[in-house]
């Protein structure tokens, strides 16, 4: 840590943290390749390559809200947003949930356009090559890429700054070990295991979260209330009022620098949103009743997480630096500790000495594990669909596909462990790449989404769009530095001005070059019909192999009156996706914030009161979806599966599974008879 007084000790010692870090990661492991087991024997989920990467296409609204907000949980999610909340006051948490909430809630309308346009798909790039062919294919399989590397990269470059900081542990050790437990738990359990880890990573963090706000604003002796937090950050104010917010409070929404940081935060999230891979991949995995709803309780439910997170820690943070149990008291935070996501941290430790210390690391860790999982799956799919079965293998079996699967998923773990090193030896911090991402990706943001939503875009439209849009943002953000600043540096490109130059004209320059390159070289009327064409892997191998009929595996029975009203359901859930995004969009962007920045007003005591309060009673509101309703939905698998174990223990029949009307045996399905079957 900079800028700490001397002789500065972890809160946590070394072996605690390596402690947190493998011994937890192996007994995530260790969880989900019992579980993986318990579902192949007693609910038939054979770890087929499709069910590798697509859960069977039948993850149920509960599950695919809690993935959605364990996705977007990021180390960044709670550092970033409490570093913005320290800098800009309580507009910055705001800016950053809504900044990053409407991205899901338009998501979901795409979500149901790949699965009405292409039932079958693995990735959203083999829709591409279905439309567009080779060469879009490719540049889009880079952007793509580079998403997930970005991601990534974030993930672990902010939690291990973090694990540092509480632990004294080597940055190196902690960018190298991070990942350990997720590339083991994700090659035993696929994209299944990222959705039931995703539940679990989701419940710890929202009691953390909990943990924080009732002790920040009811339990501290040294505040313990809304009323004395916000007395502190009156003094705050004071004594280093802020530049460009309304009479320089913190408690105001009018906040110039915050309000530049939300067009940031919306620009660079449209792109790690829409040219995510593993964003597509939940969408893929969830049964077509469940897509709509999942990522609307999803995006709803993560709206509180980083508001109340940060208006919870990043104002303790200002409210306590005056305090001798302040880690660098009397010194404030240095920008380079803030834009390293320490707030946070300082703050934990501050308010509950080493317990807050212990919250936070867990925190951090849930929230780089969870999401971590979801970028190897997505990398992972890429590689094996996009890549390999396209390129390399096109007649690859089920076998052969998982192999790759599972390859894939160790390689790119340990490549981005070692890639994070060295952005840490370069002095690139978390900070620097959340306000970098939307430069590198958001030009691609328009020409996928219009590949699903626009039959005129032809294939130079989306082919040449991303690589000059990436041209003119990497121009505007470089040039924009030179000019303020006579030179460039990490320090000079990752200011405010320059990031804001490079997003927007990510973002927005293919609205000048998609109609130039569409109606210049001539539109498509393209009908959709070569995305369903796209084909399932064929794994009659693997379900031979494990002695399990394939129309037992769950999302393997296809029946074609099933499939006809799944498609219905996803028209109507189009509609409705529409309305609600559009709805929620306006609210969260415009309705709520902008009338309370246009009149510059601060917050009394009793409207911050109001304010903290309307924050706890939406994570109330999002344990109940995230946290309440994935069991309730999946009572009935957990019940059978409970007396499945205790029919085993007993040695009595196990119950029956049933997919559709074909019922298997008790003892596991008859070997000869699926041989038979097979041979016939």
């Amino acid at each position: 840590m900079d800028n700490v007084v001397e002789g500065y000790k972890p809160p946590l010692s070394q072996a605690f943290g390596y402690g947190i870090v493998i011994g937890l990661g192996a007994l995530f492991a260790l969880g989900m390749i019992a579980t993986t087991w318990a579902l192949k024997r007693y609910q038939n989920e054979v770890q087929t390559s499709e069910m590798f990467s697509t859960a069977g296409r039948t993850v149920k609204t509960g599950l695919v809200a809690s993935a959605v907000v364990s996705s977007w949980t990021w180390a960044a999610t709670l550092l970033q947003s409490s570093g913005i909340a320290y800098r800009y006051g309580v507009s910055g948490p705001f800016w950053y949930a809504s900044g990053a909430t409407v991205q899901i809630l338009l998501f979901a309308t795409l979500a149901i356009e790949l699965k009405r346009r292409a039932p079958n798909a693995h990735t959203f790039l083999e829709v591409i090559r279905a439309r567009y062919g080779t060469a879009a294919h490719c540049t889009f399989m880079v952007f793509g890429l580079m998403t997930n590397i970005l991601v990534t990269a974030m993930l672990l470059t902010g939690g291990s700054a973090v694990v540092t900081s509480l632990t004294g542990m080597s940055t190196e050790a902690a960018c190298m070990l991070l990942p350990l437990g997720v590339i083991i738990y994700t090659v035993f359990g696929g994209i299944k295991a990222t959705f039931l880890t995703d539940y679990v990573h989701t419940v710890v963090i929202l009691v953390i979260i909990f943990i924080f706000a009732f002790t920040t604003y009811a339990t501290s002796e040294i505040l313990g209330s809304p009323a004395a937090v916000y007395d502190a950050l009156v003094a705050a104010s004071a004594r280093h009022p802020v530049d460009g917010n309304s009479g320089g409070s913190y408690l105001t929404m009018q906040s110039r620098e915050g309000a530049i940081f939300f067009v940031i935060n919306i620009v660079g999230n449209f792109g790690t949103v829409f040219c995510d891979n593993g964003y597509y991949n939940k969408a893929i995995a969830a049964s077509p009743v469940s897509a709509l709803p999942g990522y609307v309780l999803g995006g709803l439910s993560w709206f509180a997480i980083p508001w109340l997170c940060a208006t919870t820690m990043g104002l303790a943070c200002l409210a306590l630096e005056t305090h001798p149990s302040f880690p660098s008291f009397p010194l404030r935070m240095s920008d380079a500790d803030v834009s390293a996501g320490l707030v946070l941290p300082n703050a934990a430790v501050a308010l509950l000495g080493k317990g807050g210390a212990v919250c936070t690391l867990l925190l951090i860790f849930m929230a780089v594990t969870s999401a971590s999982s979801a970028e190897l799956i997505a990398v992972s799919s890429i590689c094996t669909y996009d890549m390999y079965q396209t390129y390399i293998n096109p007649l690859a079996t089920g076998r052969s596909l998982i192999w790759m699967s599972h390859a894939c998923v160790g390689a790119f773990g340990f490549l981005m462990a070692a890639f994070s090193i060295g952005l840490f030896r370069a002095g690139i911090s978390m900070g620097y790449l959340y306000l970098l991402m939307g430069v590198i990706v958001s030009s691609a943001v328009l020409p996928a989404s219009l590949t699903l939503l626009w039959k005129k875009q032809n294939k130079w439209a989306a082919t040449l769009s991303p690589i000059l849009g990436l041209a003119c943002s990497l121009t505007a953000w470089l040039v924009t530095a030179k000019v303020m600043d006579g030179h460039l540096s990490v320090e000079t490109t990752g200011k405010n001005y320059p990031m804001l130059a490079g997003n927007v004209v990510a973002l927005l320059s293919p609205f000048i070059f998609i109609p130039l390159l569409t109606f210049g070289l001539g539109a498509d009327n393209y009908d959709y019909e070569s995305m369903k064409a796209i084909r399932r892997a064929d794994d009659h191998d693997l379900a031979q192999a494990a002695h399990v009929d394939l129309a037992l595996v769950p999302g393997e029975n296809h029946d074609e009156a099933a499939q006809e009203a799944e498609q219905k359901q996803l028209s109507r859930a189009a509609f409705i996706s529409r309305l609600i995004t559009v709805i929620m969009t306006v609210a969260l962007l415009i309705l709520w914030p902008m009338p309370m920045y246009g009149s510059g007003y601060i917050f009394s005591k009793k409207f911050f009161t109001g304010w903290v309060a309307v924050g706890i009673i939406w994570l109330f509101f999002s344990s109940f979806c995230v946290g309440l309703y994935p069991l309730w939905e999946g009572r009935h698998s957990m019940w059978h599966t409970v007396k499945s174990i205790g029919a085993d223990i007993v040695g009595s029949r196990r119950p029956r599974v049933t997919r559709g009307e074909t019922p298997s045996d008790e003892q596991g399905s008859s070997k000869e008879a699926i041989r038979e079957k097979s041979e016939a």
